[in-house]
């Protein structure tokens, strides 16, 4: 599903070319839940990166639109700068005239600058070129962010890291 590309040099070129400003900012988190794990909330379309104290990084997203959402715990088993795609059967089926593969950095592939693959079927976390999606219900259950924040929440994180997805 995912091909790694380029590296260090990717990841700085692709956090330079990204839409908005900043859209991630600090806020007051009084969810329990370990620093370090990240908490998508569905419904507010929104993710957070736990800091620890009281405070969480909150990022806009994009996420499965009807019938495509779920909710559970997955950890991130993969860190990839922009990866190559392969399109999921189902998205395959409903899109056929997708190619096989979609190269690493090219307009057309939907992972944008980065993706943080979860242990969970097919789902990531991921850039987007199609920054206008986020805010939205758009996906087949990945969750999308801005270039530039996926690059930020990349620094952040582990192979490890717990994700809790609620609605």
């Amino acid at each position: 599903m995912f091909k790694q590309s380029g590296w260090a040099a990717a990841l700085a070129a692709a956090a330079l070319t990204c839409a908005p400003a900043q859209a991630r900012e600090v806020v007051s988190f009084g969810a329990d839940a370990a620093p370090g794990t990240i908490v998508v909330r569905t419904g507010e379309r929104r993710l957070y990166f736990v800091n620890g104290d009281g405070t969480a990084i909150r990022y806009p997203v994009a996420v499965g639109k009807a019938g495509k959402q779920w909710t559970g715990y997955a950890r991130i088993d993969g860190k990839y700068v922009q990866p190559a795609w392969s399109p999921p059967a189902e998205v395959k089926r409903d899109n056929p005239r997708l190619p096989d593969v979609i190269a690493g950095g090219s307009p057309r592939n939907p992972m944008g600058a980065a993706a943080l693959t979860l242990d969970r079927g097919e789902y990531a976390i991921h850039g987007t070129n199609r920054p206008g999606s986020i805010g939205t219900f758009a996906s087949y259950g990945c969750i999308r962010m801005y270039n530039q924040d996926v690059v930020d929440l990349f620094g952040r994180v582990a192979v490890g890291t717990q994700v809790v997805v609620t609605q």
